[in-house]
């Protein structure tokens, strides 16, 4: 039983470097495809309008308090302790408004992002998987994760981008 495990151990290494022998391999640079892609244009002027939206009302915010800080400042020594204090209070809840408008905006628009990437993503993949099955490909990987690719590395880059019907 030993001797059959200590073969097995002996073996093994020439079993993976034959399967490996037989692995086709090429890769994809995937930042490259989905730049070509015109959905991702497309995606770009959604979310460009989105923050521009975002950006206009967060102007409005900050002309809001600025006027009612110039307000409260011009007129602070004229006040009663009482309205000045309610004054300050209303001021400082507008900067806290303004605060949470960005966080909710930042979270909205990175939400739209994902909502609007997935679909370019997944079509990218089947774009991917499609032609590692048409071409025989073992494996597709993405170069910018790679240390090293040889001089005999396949490109699959053009393959991909014409079955997504690029140029």
């Amino acid at each position: 039983m030993r001797k059959l495990i200590a073969l097995l151990l002996v073996l093994l290494p020439f079993v993976g470097a034959a399967n490996a022998q037989e692995a086709k391999i090429a890769f994809v640079n995937t930042q490259e495809v989905f730049m070509a892609l015109p959905e991702v244009a497309d995606m770009r002027k959604q979310i460009d309008d989105l923050n521009a939206n975002y950006q206009k009302e967060l102007e409005t915010m900050q002309n809001e308090f600025q006027k009612k800080y110039s307000d409260f400042i011009a007129q602070q020594d004229s006040l009663t302790e009482n309205i000045k204090v309610r004054r300050m209070q209303e001021v400082e809840d507008l900067r806290q408004r303004m605060d949470n408008f960005v966080q909710v905006a930042q979270q909205d628009v990175n939400k739209k992002q994902q909502e609007l990437i997935a679909p370019i993503q997944q079509k990218m993949a089947d774009a991917i998987k499609a032609v590692g099955t048409e071409q025989g490909y073992t494996y597709i990987i993405d170069p910018q994760v790679l240390l090293y690719t040889g001089p005999n590395a396949i490109d699959a880059t053009p393959f991909v981008k014409t079955k997504l019907g690029l140029q």
